[in-house]
């Protein structure tokens, strides 16, 4: 308490004011002593004339809030009350809402992506901007490289590779293995190499912290961070929050880096499951369109392959087939059973050889699924192309004649891995110029739509839409009849739809040609989706 008459002298202090300001009765409220804003809050009382609120300042290093109490005769009471821990406590819990604030901002930019490159840009440009003046974060060896990148406090981000040396920087070598960081008091900036130093950061490095990007299972990498001289170095506080930090940043980029993974298994394993590309191999035409079940798969239980002969025999071996099921699993047995024809390929001209082997590797698996088939050995002779056809439980091929004419090829048999033995009946059809040899799978035919959504395609349809595609290319037919199918869906439900043409193009041209510059082996594998 101190008492402070209209003349600014001081009165009387109690003895814990006399502790802490070492003042008399009798001082001027202006000696050096007072504290310099509690002086003007006095003044301002008195000139003002008015009530003044509380003020507060500081006195010894200690936080007061100073309330006056006025008397008539213009004494003035003045009540210092000591706030230190409250705002200390005001202050601690301001920095934790801004760094739960910070952290929950860093996992929303992180997880809202799964590009690990991104994830990096992101990490660094954050922790440039918010926990130092530079941020460098070094990903796990590729090769003799370690991914970099760099970010400064102004935002800018760069990305290289290089060959760094681990062990030039205190704690980084032992961070990517996943060991705890080293204090930050550890680290001399003074020995960081010139790759640790991004490109343009002003001033000599006072402060440096290196931690770990933990991940799941090994480290995603390591973040260092640095701050120049001019600014507070990184306190114990501030090392335990980048911690933090980094850990909410490594499950991040550990999980890009997962699905970056998965993903180019994925896609090296869907190459061998989709449709190839069908060209013209040896003179003949050859056209395939698919589509899956489901509008978000791009595999199915439908299939279809062109096998080149070699020069000599120029014999292609075709197969279409319908494996029992939709999706994935479906799609992992049409694998196998095109695994598995290729391998049999040297007895392509024994249809029935080829159908019982297949129908014996089928019955010794763990699938219990079924397929059918129809298999095709095309050869192209003095301007007529030769078909010979086996049904293996599957719809027979059509046979589109130049006339408009649509016909059913004579071929029937039993389907594939149900029975121990199976039986087939093949068919011999040669195409003239202009004609074509139509297989599809049963998803065409029992397409369900029409006015009252109920009706399938059906056959008969289906030959309808065939007459007027004589003497059309290969890939005409098949647009025609994946867009009829479609349109007679509309935007029903759907089984698999696959559907081959071989023509015998109507130019009559029987030069060879090859499928992507070889004269034999499957088509590039590569979806053509209708």
């Amino acid at each position: 308490m101190l008492v402070v008459d209209a003349d600014g002298t001081l009165i009387e202090t109690n003895e814990a004011a006399r502790r802490l300001i070492p003042l008399v009765p009798g001082d001027s409220i202006t000696a050096t002593a007072m504290p310099a804003w509690l002086a003007a809050a006095d003044r301002t009382l008195r000139l003002a004339g008015t009530p003044v609120q509380a003020v507060s300042g500081e006195v010894a290093g200690r936080s007061f809030e100073a309330h006056p109490s006025a008397c008539d005769d213009g004494i003035v009471v003045w009540w210092l009350l000591e706030d230190t821990d409250r705002r200390l406590a005001e202050q601690a819990l301001r920095g934790e809402r801004e760094r739960a604030a910070l952290l929950a901002e860093v996992s929303s930019a992180l997880l809202s992506s799964l590009n690990v490159e991104r994830c990096m840009t992101v990490t660094a440009r954050m922790a440039a901007g918010h926990l130092a003046d530079a941020a460098i974060i070094v990903a796990p060896a590729q090769g003799r490289r370690h991914p970099l990148t760099y970010a400064r406090a102004d935002g800018e981000v760069t990305q290289t590779q290089l060959p760094i040396d681990p062990r030039s920087v205190a704690g980084l070598a032992e961070a990517l293995q996943g060991f705890p960081p080293v204090p930050a008091r550890w680290i001399d900036p003074a020995e960081l190499p010139g790759w640790a130093v991004p490109e343009g950061f002003d001033g000599p490095i006072g402060s440096v912290i290196v931690t770990p990007l933990p991940g799941h299972g090994v480290p995603a990498g390591v973040l260092i961070l640095l701050r120049s001289s001019t600014h507070q170095a990184f306190s114990e506080g501030e090392e335990v929050f980048a911690r933090l930090f980094a850990a909410r940043a490594g499950v991040a980029l550990s999980a890009a880096r997962l699905y970056a993974e998965q993903r180019s298994i994925t896609s090296t394993l869907m190459r061998e499951l989709l449709p190839p590309r069908l060209e013209r191999v040896h003179g003949v035409e050859y056209a395939g369109a698919y589509r899956a079940a489901r509008d978000h798969e791009r595999v199915g239980g439908d299939f279809y392959d062109v096998h080149p002969g070699t020069d000599a025999d120029k014999e292609t071996f075709v197969v279409l087939g319908d494996v029992a099921g939709k999706g994935l699993e479906a799609a992992v047995l049409t694998g196998k059973i095109r695994s598995v024809l290729h391998a049999l390929l040297p007895l392509s001209a024994d249809h029935q050889q080829v159908l019982s082997l297949l129908n014996g590797a089928l019955l010794n698996s763990h699938h219990t699924r079924f397929a059918t088939l129809v298999l095709a050995s095309v050869t192209r002779r003095s301007g007529h192309v030769r078909l010979r056809l086996t049904s293996a439980g599957h719809l027979p091929p059509l046979i589109i004649r130049s006339d408009g004419r649509v016909e059913e090829a004579p071929t029937q048999g039993q389907l594939v891995g149900a029975m121990p033995d199976i039986t087939s009946h093949s068919a011999d059809v040669s195409l003239a110029p202009g004609e074509t040899c139509l297989l599809y799978t049963d998803g065409i035919t029992e397409a369900s739509g029409g006015p009252l959504g109920d009706q399938f395609f059906g056959e008969e349809r289906l030959r309808a839409a065939l007459g007027p595609c004589a003497r059309m290319p290969a890939e005409a037919v098949v647009e025609r009849v994946q867009m009829l199918a479609a349109q007679w869906l509309g935007g029903g439900r759907h089984d698999d739809m696959a559907s081959l043409a071989i023509t015998n193009p109507a130019g009559g041209h029987g030069a060879l040609h090859s499928v992507d510059g070889h004269h034999a082996g499957t088509a590039r594998p590569k979806a053509v989706r209708r």
